[in-house]
């Protein structure tokens, strides 16, 4: 019998916000975080200009110089919104945390280091670096960084799988517990925004150059869009044991009880939607339920042609035509490695609220896209058990999870 594993505590920071209420509470102003960002206009043939910051996000005061030398600034994010979630969760300054495991990714590690490790080569002289630069540029990074400011003992596991890192970071975490190798674990992803993930992006012709009308972009499963806008942020959640959790008449924000992930095995950006659709099957299995169950789904949703269409009809093959579905990164951008956990928050916020939030920027659906329910103009309120949170990433890796209202 598979043990049950709940969120007890949870912390974010994003475009939308910095704490869960604001976050939520912007949502509601139907208006997205995407904005000019005048340092793109200093590099030649690249054709966007836009970006999404973490709003109101400040280094805590505590986190003095030599508690973040080892720190860029996605690990100062993963660490602050998990000190949040632990807070919240009743355990800050417990004892038991030093039992704790964690899960945890970001797409990489802080890049600015990486560029401190480049100048050695190009300069043929070492005088960037430090004892912390590898730790801080090194894929772990945020995972190690939280296992070191909180002394956890138990299983590390660092998610480093592109724009699945933060949902990955939940997965195996729930993993862990359901199988009984943890009582409590710290999860989550997180990204800082840097000019190189969005050279990344843009030399595969995916960024939405709208540069001056940033307000209408992106717009995902819209024909006239035009790619994505790159993010940032950080999403930490604490998933404990069920009964551990009720003992100590912890707050629970939802139960997980269903969670896969696969990999498509056939290209290493083209999205498969076989695969999409087979993930979210295999989480449905992994519940205990069926599609019917669900009532409504939080899509990956980039806002790029061929995701949006392999997505959207992967999700239609699954769930019918009258699945509500919505993607929030129509208001924060892709925060790649922070996204699935950032989105699993907020649609857990949204589930418990019963109040769900429209797609920006979709006036004329792609026709190419899924026959689906997809929530536009203003939010709305349904009262459902069960949810869904699905993310791709490049090399063809998905995961979907499967969220419970605990009433």
């Amino acid at each position: 019998m598979k043990r049950r594993v709940v969120i007890t505590g949870m912390g974010l920071t994003s475009p939308l916000g910095s704490t869960l209420e604001s976050a939520y509470e912007r949502l509601k102003t139907y208006e997205n975080c995407v904005e000019h960002w005048p340092k793109l206009d200093e590099y030649e043939r690249l054709n966007t200009s836009l970006g999404a910051f973490v709003c109101d996000f400040q280094v805590p005061e505590h986190f003095t110089r030599k508690v973040t030398r080892t720190m860029g600034q996605v690990s100062i994010m993963a660490v602050a919104t998990a000190e949040e979630a632990l807070k919240q969760a009743g355990l800050l300054g417990n004892e038991i945390v030093s039992q704790a495991g964690v899960s945890y990714g970001s797409s990489t590690g802080s890049l600015d280091a990486v560029l401190d490790f480049y100048s050695m080569c190009i300069d043929k002289k070492v005088k960037l670096l430090n004892s912390g630069s590898y730790i801080k540029m090194m894929p772990q990074t945020t995972a190690v960084n939280i296992s070191l400011y909180f002394k956890t003992h138990g299983r590390l596991i660092a998610t480093s799988t592109a724009c699945t890192s933060g949902s990955m970071g939940i997965g195996y975490a729930y993993e862990a517990i359901k199988d009984g190798y943890q009582d409590l674990m710290i999860a989550g992803g997180a990204e800082e925004i840097h000019p190189t993930q969005v050279g990344v992006f843009d030399t595969l012709y995916a960024t939405s150059s709208k540069n001056n009308t940033p307000k209408l972009t992106p717009s995902p499963f819209d024909k006239d869009r035009d790619g994505l806008v790159i993010g940032e942020g950080a999403g930490t959640v604490i998933l404990e044991e069920y009964e551990r959790a009720k003992a100590r008449n912890a707050k629970i924000y939802a139960e997980i009880v269903g969670f896969a992930t696969n990999t498509d095995g056939s290209h290493i950006t083209n999205p498969n939607k076989d695969m999409m659709a087979e993930v979210m099957r295999l989480a449905l299995k992994n519940a205990g339920l069926s599609p019917k169950d669900i009532g409504y789904v939080n899509a990956h949703g980039t806002g790029t042609i061929n995701g949006d269409i392999a997505e959207s009809l992967a999700t239609e093959e699954v769930f019918g035509k009258n699945i509500p579905i919505s993607t929030l990164k129509s208001y924060t951008g892709h925060t790649l490695g922070a996204a699935g956990a950032i989105e699993a928050i907020l649609s857990i916020e949204m589930m418990n609220k019963g109040w769900f939030a429209p797609n920006l920027n979709l006036k004329n659906l792609d026709e190419q896209c899924g026959e689906l329910d997809y929530i536009v103009g203003e939010g709305r309120n349904i009262d459902c058990e069960y949810i869904m949170t699905n993310n791709f990433a490049f090399g063809g890796i998905n995961t979907s999870i499967i969220l419970k209202r605990v009433n």
